[in-house]
């Protein structure tokens, strides 16, 4: 099936900065048009310009695609914890998600500075509430996949149709961003020439910027490392949390091996009474009939004595006449 086009074109618009976004934009509808495809060309220009903190989380999906990958292996691990009711897990993974989520929003804020972005609080604070949102509730992390959001997403009542006004389009649901290097974010730019002044002599050239250059390395080096520390801890949280569950299903399947053959033997044992009882009924009816033919006899039989007696007697009579 061919690609949506749509889709292609909301893929590479999602990917530029925010403020290139309404200019790219207007550059594909004006294109499609005079491609004549004019219904494609409204679409595109209906395609929403992504909210800073939605633009950040999109290009951590782009740029910084294995430790989003962790973030939303962590979130799997979590729900499964939740869902099989595993305490410990559950509270390790939490510890995890935290650290995970900080780390993350953090390495956010790094990249959207080299991509000449200025992230306040206010939005670092959605980044984070938006890699929440994607660990605890499965829509949302599909959603933080596509690498298309247009708006932030919060934990606390996400929901299909909260995921879909999120998201550039429906369809995006699903896909997964294609990998970026940093460099790539920045469309080229022709080089443009100017007559640099010689440093004064004596004076340290770039002193200052190169200091600030590696003072931004040294941050961005923490800011990785702290990441991948989070990464190894939270990666040995899941196994442990793999291991108990594998444990507790391997036990829940014995329970309920041995419920079900208790259930049966229950049964036949049941099926053995009743027929216990039907027995003892069929006795009982016997026995009262047996009585009855019993008692019938031993009239007879007191009868045949009697007239036995009488005729020995009769005899004896008859014998001394």
């Amino acid at each position: 099936m061919a690609p949506d086009p749509l889709l292609t074109i909301a893929e590479e618009l999602y990917g530029v900065l925010p403020g290139e976004f309404t200019g790219t934009r207007n550059q594909w509808a004006k294109q499609t048009k005079a491609d004549g495809d004019a219904e494609l060309a409204k679409r595109v220009q209906e395609l929403r310009r992504p909210s800073v903190a939605a633009w950040v989380v999109n290009m951590l999906m782009r740029h910084q695609g294995e430790q989003m990958t962790q973030v939303l292996e962590l979130g799997s691990s979590l729900r499964q914890a939740q869902s099989d009711l595993d305490a410990d897990a559950l509270r390790e993974l939490t510890r995890q998600r935290r650290q995970l989520t900080t780390a993350v929003t953090h390495q956010g804020r790094v990249l959207a500075a080299e991509l000449g972005q200025k992230v306040t609080d206010a939005v670092a604070d959605q980044v984070e509430g938006t890699l929440h949102a994607a660990m605890v509730d499965e829509q949302a992390a599909a959603a933080v996949r596509s690498g298309m959001l247009v708006a932030a997403l919060t934990a606390t009542g996400v929901g299909t149709a909260d995921v879909v006004d999120s998201l550039a389009l429906p369809s995006a649901i699903g896909l997964t961003a294609r990998p970026r290097s940093s460099r790539s974010a920045r469309p080229a730019r022709r080089a443009e020439l100017s007559v640099v002044p010689e440093p004064a002599e004596g004076e340290p050239a770039d002193r200052e910027e190169q200091e600030r250059a590696a003072a931004r390395e040294a941050e961005r080096e923490a800011a990785r490392e702290a990441v991948r520390e989070a990464v190894r801890e939270a990666t040995s949280a899941a196994d442990e949390a793999q291991r108990k569950l594998r444990k507790a299903r391997k036990r829940v399947s014995k329970v309920q091996a041995r419920t079900l053959q208790t259930a049966d033997e229950l049964e036949q044992v049941k099926l053995r009474a009743a027929e216990l009882e039907h027995e003892l009924e069929r006795l009982a009816d016997e026995a009262t009939s047996a009585e009855q033919r019993r008692d019938r006899a031993e009239e007879r039989y007191a009868e045949a004595q009697e007239a036995l007696e009488q005729a020995q007697n009769e005899l004896d009579e008859l014998d001394r006449s």
